[in-house]
């Protein structure tokens, strides 16, 4: 592939340190240290980021040496990150949620000498997953044992550094360049080193730019809190907005982000479809909370907005759906900071229904697509052709194709180069297609493509149920319609092989007694065949901390139907 990229830069520390040499006093990023906001301005990052690339070319770090990055979203993670691509490293950022076995896998698998970690907590974890030939602590490293160097923030960033020459350096960075490995969930096994060259993620900043560049103001915020060591994150919140002039505020966890919008009142917000589980549920607890002509009108509002979605509201509907705008969903946007232009999700498919609740609540969710392999912003939806039941059309420069067993297909500049060490997968996802001209990333996703464009992704290739009579279940669907439900938190489904669908549901708090009423309304919705048969109450949620659920928030299936192994036989006895 060319290695070359439209536009002024050919990586992505040649687009940073150049638009800190346009406005250098410009804020870049706001964030909690010291019992209040500080913020670090466009030339203060340019001076940091030649400060640690000298600190880590005097400790040895080579052109193609990986560097583990693991950290909490703040400044110095931008900083680092970019250092390290400057000087011609490969970032491997890692999650703070990740166990000691995660780590060992990753620091085996891409074989890093060194870490850059936050915090001592984080650099325990760290050191207790393998060898390292220098620990690099951003607050007051722990003991680290023989064999391994300690670096304090401090003296690395004391090395005399130039920043006009690494300017210049990184202006000769070809975009082929490996940026960065990012390790997928691991939600179908152990996680794989997706290889992102500059190419691929400033691919995928030149498609992104024309549908954002009309939402987006000067001075406009965007609201950080998925981990940056995620592929979105990492590419959307780390490179994407920035680069086109936005404040990042890098939020101080999910439990504030209610009171950070009403702060800083954010124009983009990025989630992932669970964090949208989680709002939708705690708006409906507030309106069961206020009751009477209070739920009355947001009940009205929601359905009428949903049938405005559709196009079916009648011309008394009409104003009666205006009035209810100012009555309830004025006061709703104003919880989000009143501000946002765009809601996007991505990471996984955000149920139609899902988005329908926001939206008929007049909050802009957007829906797109993405996968780490893809740099990993594949397609979106935009405001004015903005369709639910869809992840919208692919960005310019991508190529999508429908496979004959549905499988989504893609091509592009930003598609990855392979994973690290693994050439049989590599293989298995990058491969020729009969009929189509070179080679084909497959996405492992059954999708269609409409008559406009746009992609609809029904469910993941490999997560189908096939029942005993051979009828094929897609779960995402039921899993969808049970978290629906107010009374549900989380649901699996289960019936590979067996007669008919059962289902492990954790019930929301204090709902227990309800489920059962919950899912004969789901499978008032389903056709006979897609119906839960049996279902068991799960007494602890799926999450990180269990090993339930992703550090991108998405639930380990095959995992989770391991570990309920005995209780989804008795219920298909």
């Amino acid at each position: 592939m060319d290695d070359r990229v439209d536009g002024p830069w050919q990586s992505l520390p040649a687009m940073m340190l150049g638009l800190a040499a346009t406005h250098p006093d410009r804020v870049l990023a706001r964030f909690w240290r010291d019992r209040s906001w500080q913020a670090m301005r466009w030339g203060d990052f340019a001076l940091q980021v030649a400060a640690v690339a000298a600190g880590l070319r005097r400790l040895g770090v080579m052109p193609g040496d990986r560097v583990l990055l693991v950290s909490e979203n703040r400044p110095e993670f931008l900083i680092v990150d970019n250092a390290i691509m400057a000087i011609g490293g490969i970032t491997v950022p890692t999650y703070t949620t990740n166990t000691a076995a995660d780590h060992a896998h990753v620091l085996s698998d891409c074989g890093a000498r060194i870490a850059i970690v936050s915090d001592a907590s984080l650099a325990t974890k760290v050191l207790g997953a393998g060898s390292l030939d220098t620990l690099i602590c951003m607050e007051e490293p722990p003991p680290c044992p023989a064999g391994t160097t300690a670096i304090r923030w401090p003296d690395l960033t004391a090395t005399e550094a130039d920043t006009a020459a690494l300017m210049a350096e990184v202006a000769y960075i070809p975009a082929g360049r490996l940026a960065c490995l990012i390790y997928t969930s691991g939600t179908g096994g152990a996680p794989k080193g997706v290889m992102l060259s500059h190419r691929a993620l400033l691919s995928n900043t030149a498609g992104i730019r024309p549908l954002l560049t009309p939402l987006i103001e000067p001075g406009d915020r965007y609201l950080s809190f998925l981990p940056m060591s995620h592929s979105y994150e990492h590419t959307v919140g780390g490179f994407i907005l920035p680069g086109m002039g936005m404040e990042i505020v890098f939020s101080r966890g999910a439990d504030r982000i209610a009171a950070e919008m009403a702060e800083f009142k954010p124009s983009v917000l990025t989630a992932v479809p669970r964090l949208f589980e989680v709002l939708r549920a705690r708006i409906q607890a507030q309106s069961e909370k206020d009751g009477g002509w209070k739920k009355r009108l947001f009940d009205q509002a929601l359905a009428l907005g949903l049938k405005r979605l559709d196009g079916r509201l009648g011309p008394l509907e009409w104003m009666q759906d205006a009035v209810l705008d100012r009555l309830v969903r004025n006061k709703v946007r104003a919880r989000f900071g009143g501000r946002l232009r765009a809601m996007v999700s991505g990471g996984a498919r955000l149920d139609p229904d899902l988005s329908g609740f926001f939206l008929a609540l007049g909050l802009p969710v957007l829906q797109g697509y993405g996968q780490t392999e893809a740099g990993p912003v594949v397609s979106v939806n935009t405001p004015d052709f903005n369709d639910r039941r869809t992840v919208g059309r692919p960005l310019e420069g991508v190529a999508a194709a429908i496979a004959e067993d549905g499988e989504l297909l893609l091509q592009g500049a930003l598609v990855m180069d392979g994973y690290w060490g693994n050439p049989e997968a590599t293989t298995a996802a990058l491969r020729p297609v009969p009929g189509r001209e070179g080679a084909w990333l497959h996405t492992g996703d059954v999708a269609r493509i409409d008559a406009e464009g746009r992609i609809a992704i029904t469910d993941r290739k490999k997560d189908f149920i096939k029942l005993v009579g051979g009828d094929m279940i897609a779960p995402a669907k039921l899993e969808a319609l049970l978290m629906a439900e107010p009374e549900i938190l989380q649901a699996v489904v289960a019936g590979e092989g067996q007669p008919g669908i059962v289902a492990l549901i954790v019930p929301n708090e204090g709902q227990a007694e309800r489920v059962e009423a919950a899912v004969k309304r789901v499978n008032g919705k389903l056709a006979s065949i897609e119906r839960i048969r049996r279902w068991k109450a799960v007494d602890e949620p799926f999450s990180i901390e269990n090993g339930l659920m992703t550090a991108s928030m998405k639930v380990k299936r095959r995992v989770v139907l391991e570990r309920h192994a005995q209780v989804l036989f008795s219920l298909q006895k």
